[in-house]
């Protein structure tokens, strides 16, 4: 083989051996969290114990959820007298109208809340959550993103764990208001629980770092005083703060039985967006917090590596696109080199990584559903698509990667959330936060997906069947990515 082979089967092995590598941490993650303990909750504050709460809520444009979330604040089973209600608005449109008439309304109710303006949004949500701290009477500090709708026993069941003065912050579980309005959404849910049921917990029960999510969590104020306070210089501020916090010593309590529910985004741009902030700010985190990580002597081994790979998840999308790159010139290697035989036994590292994968979500699954021969075919169709969505949003998440790796800054884009709970939503709502356009990775998406479909013909006529359930991933999951994109457009262009 030449020069240029020998590259291009290290680089696809490089690849392949970090996927293996994070299949095989989560396979660490899942072994924390079946071997856990029952975690004990700590006894409720008596009425004279409470202690004085402010909730922070920041908002941008949210028009169609923000009296939800108001309302939903104002059931909050709590004194009143010892609550605060910061309304961080930094809206552009109708919302801020919206919100001062609910504000005024909750202040004739009682409640102490103001509502909170800034004439630049310097900072996006980190500036406005910084804002309102400044001014902040509580002790703790609760924060919901708009679309939340925390239960109303919400405060009295995590503020307990603040009894033990080393914990900084609780984090609630994620629920989801709209899991069955579309596959999209039940794709979206099945991720996300998988995090929230095994991730977390099993983070937790390993003694290694989790992440406050960035809402449906209470922060112990001195907690982000002394780590530095929110910045925002990574568009992931939640996780920034999260790895200054612990490694300033502080520990975070996790609690998946207290659980938020929250709407899932209905529309494949909405969910881009989303994608792209969570990972190209988890890229800036990397960058940020490598050094501190590594070189803390407080922290030990295992939990460096259960943190570099939890800082460096969204890497994962940039070596899929690496691999649906480097396929091609991979299989031609092989359809004329013998001397490469042996390199491709490597590439069942794949097939170990992919059957952790089924053992973390099934475990999920088991969590979230009862056993039965339905929960067992639901799960047999959905993890699949599931991955293959997952892969599918690589390309686009890659570039989210170099970006954060680079240092390129780029505005908090916040997803909309339009109310949709049912079927008709999305044609009863105006298109005023969904764009109209069909951005440019949608036809880099539909590149890859002719790509990947070339490399499905030539690794099939060249008897290559080992590449074959990688093309099927890929190609499902780009095909679906733009049906899902030309579907909303011409629903957004029909409507307008």
């Amino acid at each position: 083989m030449v020069y240029a082979e020998l590259v291009i089967l290290f680089l696809f092995g490089l690849f392949l051996s970090f996927i293996f590598c994070f299949t095989c941490v989560q396979g660490i993650i899942l072994f924390n969290y079946l071997k856990k303990s029952k975690q004990t909750t700590p006894d409720k504050f008596t009425f004279d114990e409470l202690p004085i709460v402010t909730i922070q809520l920041p908002i941008y444009n949210e028009k169609y959820v923000v009296k939800r979330l108001l309302q939903h604040i104002g059931k909050l089973n709590y004194p009143v007298h010892k609550l605060e209600i910061q309304v961080l608005d930094d809206s552009s449109d109708i919302t801020k109208d919206i919100l001062a008439r609910e504000v005024q309304r909750m202040k004739v109710e009682g409640f102490d809340i103001q509502h909170i303006r800034r004439d630049v949004r310097e900072g996006f949500k980190a500036g406005a959550l910084s804002n309102g701290l400044k001014s902040a009477k509580g002790e703790f500090i609760a924060i919901f993103d708009a679309d939340f709708t925390p239960t109303v026993d919400f405060l009295e069941r995590l503020l307990p764990y603040f009894r033990d003065f080393g914990v900084g912050v609780v984090q609630s579980r994620w629920g989801h208001l709209n899991t069955d309005y579309s596959l999209l959404t039940k794709l979206q849910a099945f991720g996300l629980d998988a995090h929230f049921s095994i991730e977390q917990e099993g983070r937790s029960a390993g003694g290694h770092f989790i992440n406050f999510n960035g809402t449906a969590g209470i922060w112990r104020k001195i907690t982000i005083e002394e780590s530095g306070g929110w910045h925002a210089d990574t568009l992931t501020e939640d996780l920034d703060l999260s790895y200054r916090a612990q490694l300033k010593g502080w520990r975070f309590v996790y609690d998946k039985e207290i659980i938020t529910p929250a709407e899932l985004p209905v529309m494949m741009d909405s969910l881009k967006s989303q994608q792209f902030r969570w990972s190209k700010g988890a890229a800036e985190c990397a960058r940020k917090h490598f050094v501190n990580l590594m070189t803390s002597k407080n922290i030990s081994a295992k939990t460096k590596i259960v943190g570099f790979f939890h800082l460096t998840n969204s890497w994962v999308f940039f070596f899929i696109t690496m691999l649906a790159l480097f396929s091609l010139p991979v299989l031609h290697i092989q359809s004329y080199s013998l001397g490469a035989e042996n390199f491709y036994r490597f590439g069942y590292v794949f097939v170990v990584s992919f059957i952790i994968l089924v053992f973390f979500y099934w475990t999920s699954e088991r969590q979230n559903s009862k056993l039965s021969f339905t929960s067992v075919i639901n799960f047999v169709l959905k993890f699949p698509l599931f991955i293959s969505f997952s892969m599918g949003l690589s390309l686009h998440n890659c570039v989210a990667v170099i970006e954060g790796l680079l240092g390129k800054k780029t505005p908090f884009i916040r997803t909309p959330k339009l109310a949709g709970k049912n079927k008709l939503a999305t044609s009863s709502v105006k298109t005023d936060y969904i764009t109209s356009k069909i951005s440019l990775s949608t036809w880099l998406d539909l590149f890859f997906l002719v790509y990947c479909t070339i490399g499905f013909v030539y690794a099939y006529s060249h008897e290559n069947y080992g590449f074959i359930p990688f093309y099927v991933l890929l190609i499902i999951g780009f095909g679906a990515l733009t049906i899902y994109t030309f579907m909303d457009y011409y629903k957004i262009n029909t409507l307008s």
